[in-house]
């Protein structure tokens, strides 16, 4: 099944009282625009992602996304400009979706901390009946009232609070939008769909699916966008031979030998590589790229950092920091450190400041001191929102450790 997503981060905000767009006020981690594109863009089914912002944004709002895309993310991404109303806004989007899409997603920027579990109740709902809005029954006793006065108590049990992601076959995305380019107001394509004659059905919402509307709001945010922190280390030590070129961090540094190793021997990306999978808890380098299958021989180490990343993103983790220690007698590595920190950034999705690379020696002692090997210690942080993520229950976490075929 082809899933498309439109992000709408199309809005001004003005409720939260902030000069610049809300969906673009970094929360912790990257914006909520960025939160948002990394739960979809992490998540197995979705094939597409098209994010609709402030017009004349567009190209500035791709090039950050883009520049600073979390490893997690495979579907293709657009972004185009957005339009007067928010029905405007999707449907400018909506004509970029590809043709082969069966499911389009709907979702708002400004609700950051969607879950993998709700986008797949919200893709299975829409496939089943053509459309589907998540949403959470009240919890308070409703009363309709008219100049001040109660009017009518309503039954609870009958409100729902309509949340996003919002899902939809695409025949029946097209009929909304064709309704709302004839000139029908409304404040949700679910509203649309429901003019254009279907049904649309509800889906279990989240709690914590919240929409970042006032200052409270964003506070919070900030303050669970934080997370829990995760810390994981890594060690990888090499013999050095002759005929072997050294590389270190991704930089090949001149020398007349070089780690003996499956893979390139790169010291820095296997410690580093330890350091997030454990931090993770996704085992080690030797589960996850063992020295017998054959495609790792000779392997790029940033290659498999990056994979590494991914699976990292994939549980629901992002990185907060790396520190790597290279220890090796000759040659001195200051002048490939700043080489060696783009390249592992790189790899990891992160800023360059947020890694740290230190060369040491082992003054003399044991086989490194004696120049017959090199190491290399990581220390890692991790984290994650206060969600839990996809794939936490103990079966599906298994299989997430078992050895990739």
């Amino acid at each position: 099944m082809f899933v498309s997503v439109i992000i709408a981060a199309g809005g001004s905000g003005r409720r939260l009282g902030s000069p610049v767009p809300k969906q673009m006020l970094d929360i912790g981690g990257g914006t909520m625009l960025e939160h948002s594109v990394r739960a979809f863009g992490s998540h197995p089914r979705i094939s597409e992602i098209v994010v609709v912002v402030p017009a004349g944004q567009g190209s500035e709002t791709a090039g950050v996304l883009r520049a600073n895309r979390a490893t997690g993310l495979r579907p293709a991404l657009d972004v185009v400009d957005g339009g007067p109303r928010r029905q405007d806004s999707v449907a400018n989007a909506f004509a970029r979706v590809s043709g082969t899409a069966d499911v389009v997603l709907v979702h708002d920027a400004a609700r950051p901390f969607v879950t993998a579990a709700l986008i797949d109740r919200t893709i299975d709902a829409a496939a089943a009946h053509g459309a589907a809005i998540a949403a959470v029954q009240s919890r308070d006793t409703v009363k309709r009232v008219e100049r001040g006065v109660i009017a009518a108590t309503i039954a609870r049990e009958s409100i729902y609070l309509a949340q996003t992601p919002q899902g939809f076959r695409r025949e029946v995305l097209a009929a909304a939008v064709a309704l709302g380019r004839s000139g029908v107001d409304a404040t949700d394509e679910a509203a649309l769909a429901e003019g254009a004659g279907y049904q649309v059905h509800v889906v279990d919402g989240d709690a914590g699916n919240v929409k970042i509307t006032t200052e409270e709001d964003l506070v919070a945010a900030r303050a669970r966008a934080a997370g829990t922190a995760r810390v994981g280390t890594g060690y990888d030590l090499h013999r050095l031979v002759e005929g072997r070129p050294l590389i270190i961090g991704g930089v090949v540094i001149a020398s007349d030998r070089g780690p003996l190793g499956h893979s390139d021997g790169d010291v820095a990306c296997h410690a580093a590589t330890d350091a997030i999978l454990g931090a993770a808890g996704l085992g080690d380098i030797g589960l996850r790229f063992p020295d017998t299958d054959p495609r790792w021989k000779d392997a790029d180490s940033v290659a498999l950092l990056r994979e590494a990343a991914r699976m990292v993103a994939a549980a629901g983790y992002r990185v907060g920091n790396l520190d790597v220690t290279v220890v090796l007698e000759r040659p001195k590595i200051k002048d490939a450190i700043a080489g060696m920190r783009e390249r592992l950034a790189g790899a990891l999705g992160v800023d360059q400041a947020v890694v740290s690379v230190k060369g040491k020696t082992n003054e003399g002692v044991d086989a490194v001191g004696r120049g017959e090997a090199i190491a290399a210690h990581a220390v890692a942080l991790l984290t994650a929102p206060h969600t839990a993520p996809r794939d936490a229950d103990p079966a599906s976490r298994a299989s997430r450790l078992a050895p990739q075929q």
